[in-house]
This record gives structure tokens, sequence and C-alpha cells, in this order.
């Protein structure tokens, strides 16, 4: 995980992303990227068929689009430089960042620029002025074909020290488990977790511990009894409980419509999770 990505969208909630990337930076020497995002022209903009822009009006759009961008890059650089991280221009070695000239103009440009990276570093969706909105989480998910590291609402200490995988057997979970080897690998304990009753079918959670352990991985499998708590809070239970510091988890098992009316563990840990998680589709 040599590069990561941190889309910008505020300040308010930024030091917990940014305290996110920086562990994960400090694992491998990583180049962060930030980049300040905003909305699609098409999004801001009321067209009535006249698409011509009434006098002034494009250009006070131009220089408002470039304040915010200069706003969001101090914002950005005050963060990182708070952390000890150095501008790129200033250091070519062990953890530095730097800023992409020009803002991201929408969910298809964000999610394409995030096909470059390691993984890219977020919030958990809509709970914060630095948070990305949840169509824009789901168009790195789902069209970036990289993992999404969401960080906690609050900054964490640590990060990949311990690691639960929360397993449930499926493609999701495996591809997950696979962009997540970077970090198990240097991991100090690795547990795999299954809930009875809550998984596709496929391999066990011993069976991956297993093929983890030929990989240098140092981990175990575990099976809870199933029991009346959702799959996503016996998860997060169990993290808390064995002291975790990242979660890796394969999203959308399910469709998104069945977890937007019914819940699921993808839904329930983007919402209530207080580690850093790593994700992928």
């Amino acid at each position: 995980m040599k590069t990561l990505f941190v889309p910008v969208v505020g300040s308010e909630g930024l030091e917990a992303i940014v305290a996110t990337a920086f562990l994960a930076a400090k694992h491998f020497d990583s180049l962060v990227l930030g980049a300040c995002v905003l909305p699609a022209l098409a999004d801001q903009v009321n067209f009535s068929g006249d698409t011509s822009w009434p006098g002034g009006q494009e250009a006070s759009w131009a220089e408002r689009l470039q304040a915010e961008e200069l706003s969001l890059r101090a914002t950005f650089a005050a963060a990182m430089d708070a952390r000890g991280i150095s501008e790129e221009v200033r250091s070519n070695a062990g953890p530095r960042y730097r800023w992409q000239s020009g803002p991201l103009m929408g969910d298809y440009a964000l999610s394409q620029r995030a096909r470059l990276f390691s993984a890219t570093v977020v919030g958990r969706p809509a709970v914060s002025k630095a948070s990305l909105g949840m169509a824009s989480f789901e168009a790195i998910l789902f069209e970036s074909g990289r993992p999404l590291l969401l960080s906690p609402p609050h900054p964490p200490t640590t990060l990949g020290e311990r690691i639960l995988i929360a397993w449930n057997g499926s493609t999701e979970t495996a591809r997950a488990t696979a962009l997540a080897m970077p970090l198990l690998r240097q991991a100090k304990r690795v547990i795999v977790v299954e809930v009875e009753g809550s998984r596709v079918p496929g391999p066990s959670a011993r069976e991956l511990a297993s093929a983890l352990k030929e990989e240098g991985v140092p981990a175990r499998g575990r099976t809870v009894a199933e029991t009346e708590l959702t799959s996503g809070q016996v998860f997060l239970m169990e993290a808390g409980a064995l002291g975790c510091d990242l979660l890796v988890k394969g999203a959308y098992t399910q469709s998104r419509l069945r977890q937007m009316f019914f819940g699921g563990a993808t839904s329930h840990i983007l919402h209530h999770a207080k580690l850093p998680v790593l994700m992928a589709h």
C-alpha cells in the first residue's frame, strides 16, 4: 500500500480521516494524495434548456471553485503537518503527501481517480462535513476496483496490529481479504470470525485461517454461535472484545436494495464501526 488517496470535501471531521491515512502510511512509507472533491456542475446548476451563463456568473463560479480548493488544501496540509508528514517536495522517503492541482468534479471523476491508488481513505458516509455522501462512497466502492479504508469518527491510535476478518465465505470478503494482504502480513494477530447461520456457500473461517498461515499470516479461525444479534453486531462486538484495530469486510454480499430496507452487516458496520474498516466489493 504505497499510495493512499484522501478525497477532501470539508474540514470538520478531517482529523480522523488524516489520522487513519497516517497510520496506514507509516506501515509502508506511503505517498498520501489529497484532492478537493466538489459536486459535478450538473448537480449544482439548474439548467432549463438555456445553458448560457448570465453575465458575470461564469467568472464568479470559477472564483468560488478556486477559493474552495485553496481552503481545503490549506486544511489538508495543516492536518498532515500536524501528524509530522512532510510534503513530497521536501521529502522523498517515508510517509509524505501531495496535493492534486484542480478539483475532482462529481462521483464519476472521483471513482476514476481512485483506481490509481492502493486504497482510498474516507470517513463514515455522511457523518461529518469531511465525509463523502453515500452515493460518492458507493461510486468508489463499485467503480474504482480498489479497497476503501474507512476511518472511525474519532482519530485511531493504532491500525493493523490486531485485525478481524468478518468472514462469511463470500467472493466479496475473499476479495477484501486479498486486498488487505499487505496489512495482514504485518499484523501481530489476525482473527477470522464467522457467525453460524450468516454464511453463503464457501470455505469456513478455519479454512481461511489455515490458508492465511501458508502466506505467513498469524491467523486463527473462530465460529460464533447463532444469536439474536445480527452478524454486523457480532463482528463489531468481537472486534471490541478482542482489542482489534482494523476490521476487514467484503461489502454488500446481499444486494444494496435489500440492505436498505432490511439492514445487513455492511450497513450496520458503516453506521456503527468505531475502528478502521477496510472494505471492498
